[in-house]
């Protein structure tokens, strides 16, 4: 996109949302990163995977941590995430999804890791970005992509889903109870002109939430529509049963998790080696579970982290160990 294009989506004034305000970071300030740096108990000499590298800033801490002989390997399918490549040798970066894990490990000859760290949160830098379509606080094309290859946006789920399939969406990743109403009304607007813009959709919801709850719930539904977009619940899945393939004995893998939906799989999976926490026992009772959790209890930021970088306020990390 041209730069007089982002400067016009700069000034365009949004919808006013009850309680709306703006909070300027960083493209990313990792969240409970000493937590999940001492969660990992990172080997010198250990070959790691920070499989949404982003910023840079878990990895530059777990590099750290490493030895001269240590690997750390960065996946991230976001193009800007290309800026921010580690000038390293111990470093690698792949431009890739993380579910193919597994895949780009073998091309680079590596069969076994002793730790994965996944920090599945949208960083600012998304948020801040117009042109990316990720927050309402701006108007742009609702695009919402990860990997902007992909030709998937959030604009064409919104004019091409069925009404049934729209009120899932809404139901299952935004948790909205009146999934249904909004669905039927998004397909009763797209049928006079399609729906492409952020502010465009704003006002054709925004009947349907009260002041009070306003913003919430307008993030819920750019939350629900982020995911589907980004196939996130089934590339995180993907990513949990990979684990168990390349994670050494004593390796383990960190999760930070940033709604209940993602920190409910996790947490399921962790305890029972399912997604549906089904938990199954041996002859004598104890619980089979391919990973052993590490910190039973989950883990949240303080009050001053949660100061210093308000986005650990949602935070959830979760650690196990092969």
């Amino acid at each position: 996109m041209s730069k007089s294009k982002k400067k016009t989506n700069k000034i365009i004034q949004p919808p006013v949302l009850a309680g709306d305000t703006m909070t300027e970071l960083a493209y990313h300030v990792p969240a409970l990163l000493s937590q999940t740096i001492e969660g990992l108990a990172i080997k010198p000499d250990g070959v790691y995977v920070d499989v949404t590298f982003g910023g840079g800033g878990h990895s530059k801490e777990i590099l750290n941590h490493l030895g001269p002989k240590g690997k750390l390997f960065g996946f991230d399918q976001d193009l800007d995430a290309i800026e921010n490549i580690i000038d390293d040798k111990r470093f690698t970066f792949v431009r890739s999804n993380f579910r193919y894990l597994v895949n780009f490990l073998k091309y680079h000859g590596v069969e076994k890791v002793d730790g994965i760290l996944a920090d599945l949160g949208v960083s600012s830098h998304h948020f801040d970005e117009a042109e990316r379509g990720f927050s309402f606080r701006f108007d742009g094309d609702l695009d919402m992509r990860m990997n902007t290859e992909s030709k998937i946006t959030a604009s064409t789920i919104l004019n091409t889903y069925a009404e049934e399939d729209l009120a899932t969406v809404f139901y299952l990743y935004g948790e909205l109870h009146n999934s249904r109403k909004i669905a039927r009304t998004i397909v009763q607007s797209r049928a006079n002109e399609p729906i492409t813009r952020i502010f465009q959709f704003i006002e054709i919801l925004k009947p349907y939430f009260g002041r009070e709850k306003e913003k919430k719930d307008m993030a819920r539904v750019f939350q629900a529509l982020r995911i589907e977009v980004n196939k996130e619940m089934e590339v995180l899945e993907e990513l949990l049963i990979q684990s168990l393939e390349v994670l050494n004995p004593g390796g383990r893998i960190a999760i930070l998790t940033y709604h209940s939906l993602e920190d409910r799989l996790v947490k399921n999976y962790f305890r029972s080696g399912n997604f549906e926490g089904k938990l199954e026992k041996d002859f004598y009772g104890n619980i089979i579970a391919p990973l052993k959790q590490v910190n039973t209890k989950v883990i949240v930021a303080t009050e001053d982290e949660i100061n210093r970088n308000p986005r650990a306020r949602s935070a959830k990390l979760r650690v196990a160990e092969r």
